[in-house]
């Protein structure tokens, strides 16, 4: 069989799904906070730690405005970059609430959509906003975190699953 040069299934490379396609299953929860079209997606690995991540169709993402900044003191005396998690109960572990301020004047929260602890906010998208609007679902994450055991079975009740947040947004347009 001689290859045809033409033939793009022939000489394209073989596409290799991505860590999080692979590895995680992503939820979704539509208009967080009843805000319109603010939506989170929430990948979450069989160990049951999420990531959570903006929705293709916030506005964040969909608007083309600059994020202006992200921060990370919440109060004078506390900010999500100086905080540790440790030990067993993972103490120091807080509840998820960013803000993102863009160059519209328009501000959007972004809040956990599950019952948990945040284990880590992403420093990158700190170091570059613009990451979080170029590479959403993988590099310009916003937290992981960590639902309560004793919850992690029920997490995603109230979620909808990729499918059908996709028939939702086809009902929207």
């Amino acid at each position: 069989h001689r290859k045809n040069p033409e033939d793009p299934r022939e000489t394209a490379e073989p596409v290799v799904p991505l860590f999080v396609d692979q590895y995680f299953i992503r939820w979704y929860e539509a208009d967080v906070k009843g805000e319109s079209c603010e939506d989170h997606c929430i990948p979450q690995h069989s160990n049951r730690i999420c990531v959570t991540t903006l929705a293709e169709s916030h506005p964040v993402l969909q608007s083309g405005e600059t994020i202006k900044s992200i921060p990370c003191q919440i109060s004078t005396n506390c900010s999500r970059l100086q905080n540790k998690v440790s030990g067993k109960f993972k103490w120091g572990a807080q509840f998820l609430t960013e803000l993102i301020y863009c160059s519209d004047g328009e501000e959007y929260t972004v809040s956990s959509c599950v019952r948990g602890c945040s284990m880590e906010v992403n420093e990158n998208i700190l170091h570059k906003l613009s990451i979080l609007q170029e590479k959403p679902s993988t590099e310009g994450y916003i937290a992981v975190e960590l639902p309560k055991f004793e919850e992690s079975k029920n997490i995603t009740e109230g979620l909808l699953t990729q499918k059908q947040y996709e028939e939702v947004m086809v009902k929207m347009h």
